[in-house]
């Protein structure tokens, strides 16, 4: 595990310095005519930094969220035919790049999870902190967290709050909330906090909200967060060349197992099995080889600067030569809820 250097500073321009600039860039390893792919747009930081690192480099840039490629329109005009922003899931960021004549990419990185945008906009429902709608739709289309939490039973919100938003006290949320919907559709960001927190306490000690872990098991589920990342890093392991590096930085733990599973399997590295995570089999040959020897972790002068940056790790891999064997079932199995075993389902207390 390695604690990265002190941060770079803002790009002259950019929203945000996204996090663990200079260590992204150094593991793609930019150079050249280089086709590199940002499967996670967002406010651009990855993108832009990218196209400054080589006059050479053409960017394929991919967001689900509307407002973000129209965010990008700037950079795209400033880039002078070396950005394509294209709206979609990076989970078929092969498929977006064939689209546009390519077949193969140098380099892909991922940034995971919602973004500093979607958590500081109240109208988008992803965060208790400012009352809003209960949203959380990336895409703005589909189902809502509101229709979930209005419409889904018991156990199913209860599988949901534990396995996606490792909450221990699921059952309990899942009851209360049961129990708000019957006096009425609950509807905000602030009315499903306050049931949340009328049975999950908050601890001092951590600083933690008592709805955090809610929000985020409502999330992932609302986004398949987990099942696209799995499609992606398969979709980066089809489209890179022999050579080319994918990079991808995780914010919790539900994402960087997946991660950290995925690369160990396809570089020949077993990863440690636990009672939470099973084991996945060694397959041959090899697809992929470290870069990153275990997580990249941000600098304290970087948590300092960004607190949020304080849960983020980096993990990098280069292509090798070999066709890319078959999907990893034991991966897919990871971003899935666990089958039920009984009558009230697999979320604990």
């Amino acid at each position: 595990m390695t604690r990265a250097p002190r941060p770079p500073r803002p790009v002259p321009g950019a929203p945000h310095v996204p996090v663990l600039l200079a260590e992204v860039l150094a593991a793609l390893d930019l150079s050249g005519s280089a086709l590199a792919v940002d499967g996670t747009f967002g406010a651009g930081g990855y993108t832009r930094a990218m196209l400054e690192a080589d006059p050479n480099v053409h960017v394929i840039a991919i967001d689900r969220d509307p407002g973000a490629i129209a965010g990008g329109a700037p950079l795209v005009e400033s880039a002078q035919g070396r950005l394509t922003l294209v709206p979609g899931r990076f989970g078929s960021l092969d498929a977006a790049v064939r689209a546009e004549g390519h077949a193969e990419a140098d380099a892909v990185v991922l940034d995971i999870g919602v973004s500093s945008m979607q958590i500081d906009q109240p109208e988008r429902g992803f965060s208790f902190r400012n009352d809003g709608p209960l949203d959380m739709r990336m895409e703005r289309d589909g189902q809502s967290a509101a229709d979930l939490v209005n419409e889904a039973d018991e156990a199913d919100l209860a599988d949901i709050i534990y396995h996606y938003g490792e909450e221990r006290r699921s059952r309990a949320v899942a009851r209360a909330i049961i129990e708000a919907r019957r006096k009425g559709r609950i509807e905000t960001t602030g009315a499903l906090a306050e049931i949340v927190g009328s049975v999950v306490w908050a601890d001092p000690a951590s600083g933690i909200h008592p709805a955090t872990r809610t929000f985020q098991g409502l999330r992932i589920a609302v986004n398949d967060e987990l099942g696209e990342l799995v499609q992606a890093l398969h979709a980066a392991e089809r489209i890179l060349k022999p050579g080319g590096r994918l990079a991808v930085v995780t914010f919790h733990s539900l994402e960087d197992r997946i991660v950290k599973q995925f690369f160990s399997a396809r570089s020949g590295r077993a990863a440690q099995a636990s009672r939470h995570v099973p084991s996945v089999a060694m397959p041959t040959p090899r697809s992929f080889t470290a870069v990153t020897k275990g997580p990249v972790l941000p600098s304290d002068a970087e948590i300092h600067r960004n607190p949020r940056a304080r849960s983020a790790k980096l993990r990098a891999v280069e292509r090798t030569d070999t066709p890319a064997p078959a999907p990893l079932a034991a991966i897919e199995t990871l971003a899935a809820l666990p089958e039920r075993t009984g009558r009230s389902g697999g979320a604990r207390r």
